[in-house]
Formats: C-alpha cells, structure tokens, sequence
C-alpha cells in the first residue's frame, strides 16, 4: 500500500500546484453545506479553469421532457448551422450539483473539436428529486431526441456521454437505449461512477487530497439514494448486462477516487465483446477534463474524447 507521501508524488507539478492553490483557499467544502448552497458554490467555481467558452455557430436553449412529466431545460452545441449527428451530454455534480452553466465551456469543446452537435440536459437534482429522477430524464430526453431528431435541430442522436456522475447516467442510458432497440454509434464516458458502493482501492488511496474527497462522496451518495438500493444497476451500472452495449470511449485520471471502477467497467465491457477506447491520463485528479486553462492533459482528453465522436460511424 502506497503511503500518502508516496502517493501525493503520483501527481504532475502543475496538478500538484492547483491542489495546493485550492487547499490554501481554505474554501467551506460541499459536505459542509446544504445542496443549495453547493449548487451555487459550484456554479460560481466549475469553469475558473475550464477553457474559455468558444464560440459556435449554434448555442440555443430549449426543452426536453423529462421523466417526471415536465420538461427539462437543456442546450444545444454546434459549430455550423446544418443539422448533425448529436451527443446528448449529462453533466457531473454527484447527482446533487451542477447545470447546464457548470458544463457549458466542456460542451462547446467537444461540439467544436468533433464536429457533432452536443445538446447538455438540465436533470433533476437530488435531495430534492432522488434516484431514480436524473435516469428518468436522460432516458426521456434520449428518447425524444431519437424519435423526432429533425425538431431539435440534429441529424440524429448518435451518442451519450457525461462526467463523473453523469458518466453513471451516459453507461445507464446506452444500456437502456439497448434495450429499447435504439442504435448508439458510442457512449463517452469521462471518470465515470459505476459501483454500487465507494469500497474499491483507489476510493481508499485516494480517499483525502485529490480533489474529489470520500466525505464529498458519502454526501452525494446519501443525498440521492439509501444504501440498500445502491445496487440497482441504474445508479451501480457495473451490476448489469453489458452485452450488445454501444461502443465505449472510457477517459480517467489516474489519481482519482473512481479510476478502479471506471477501469473494471471497461474490463466487463470488453468481456461483453463491446469495442472499448480506453485514455487513462497520468498524474492527474477527477474533473480534470476541465481544467484546460492549466492542464495540458485536459486538452489531449478533450481531442480524443472528440476523435472518439469523429470515428464514430451513426447507424
């Protein structure tokens, strides 16, 4: 077992030295506050490294039903004005944070870079409308955007993908599009949460220090679900039946709470026989996909996340 030293020493300097900007900010932590109050720490904060956000062609807001009746705000991303084939794209948070506005720059990279349009969904949040609200709504939304892809100003929906918990909610929903026969050319995975519980190595090296905290965890965790559910493969998407799955493009960092369960998800994937990208980036923590203003690791990821989509062949 790697000792905190030892392990503190896995880190690039410049992810180091974010870490330690970040420590000395003395900032109250998000398990220290209500979701509210979260919600608006986050928002305030989530692109002080991001790139800047790009400017397209496209950014228009509209709606999506939502898998409790309403409908749900989301955006869509694009850099020219002629329909395209579309990654729905689920932001991260814990299922607890985040927004159509935390996510915002990510997704105008990723539409500018691959060429596809992105439309971003604005899910529930938990306290507040708990598990299974957020799988609700991205598989309402997935649906709609594949039944009539032409009144949301795509080509077709052709992809789903998300960070961290919205990685949990992009792995669900290929597997629901599976099931309900709706042909996905990849799901783009990024540091994705896929266990039932946060029990594995990597949530123990990497439990205080590196961004993205056990304590953080816990207080996602039973924000938006009770223990004795957590295996339901909804929320734990490691538990399902992989077989006949999109194709994966997987990206994790390797100083990262989540780096073993996103890995072992790969591993089923590819034991299902479904074609799997994996970028494992080194010496880095999670959410570092947006920290483009001082990681040039976020920028490779970004590139391939958008070769990924650019490979990728809509069916």
């Amino acid at each position: 077992m790697l000792s905190a030293a030892m392990t503190t020493q896995l880190l690039t300097p410049q992810m180091a030295g974010l870490l330690d900007r970040i420590q000395r900010a003395v900032r109250t932590p998000l398990h220290a506050m209500t979701p509210p109050e979260a919600r608006q720490a986050y928002e305030r904060a989530a692109e002080v490294l991001d790139l800047p956000r790009a400017p397209l062609a496209r950014v228009e807001d509209f709606t999506l039903p939502g898998g409790g009746g309403a409908p749900r705000p989301a955006r869509l991303y694009a850099a020219g004005p002629e329909p395209r084939p579309a990654l729905l794209y689920l932001h991260g948070g814990g299922f607890v944070i985040g927004s159509l506005e935390t996510h915002d720059s990510l997704c105008r990279q990723l539409a500018r870079r691959s060429g596809w349009a992105v439309v971003a969904l604005d899910y529930r949040l938990a306290p507040e409308h708990p598990f299974p609200a957020a799988v609700d709504d991205a598989w309402a939304a997935m649906e709609s955007l594949a039944a009539d892809p032409a009144r949301h100003g795509i080509a077709k929906l052709a992809a789903v993908g998300g960070d961290s918990a919205g990685g949990t909610l992009a792995a669900v929903s290929a597997l629901h599009a599976r099931d309900r026969g709706l042909p996905l050319a990849l799901q783009l995975l990024i540091t994705p949460g896929t266990t039932a519980h946060a029990d594995t190595a990597s949530h123990r090296l990497f439990a205080n220090g590196f961004l993205l905290d056990a304590v953080t965890i816990a207080w996602m965790f039973d924000h938006t679900i009770p223990h004795h559910h957590r295996r339901d493969w909804r929320f734990a998407p490691l538990e399902a039946d992989l077989d006949g799955v999109a194709p994966a493009c997987i990206v994790l960092a390797e100083c990262d709470p989540l780096v073993d369960e996103g890995l072992a998800y790969g591993d089923r994937l590819r034991m299902a026989g479904v074609p799997v990208q994996l970028e494992l980036y080194r010496g880095v923590t999670h959410d570092f996909i947006k920290m483009g203003r001082a990681l040039k690791e976020a920028v490779t990821a970004l590139d391939a996340a958008a070769a990924a989509l650019r490979q990728a062949s809509p069916t």
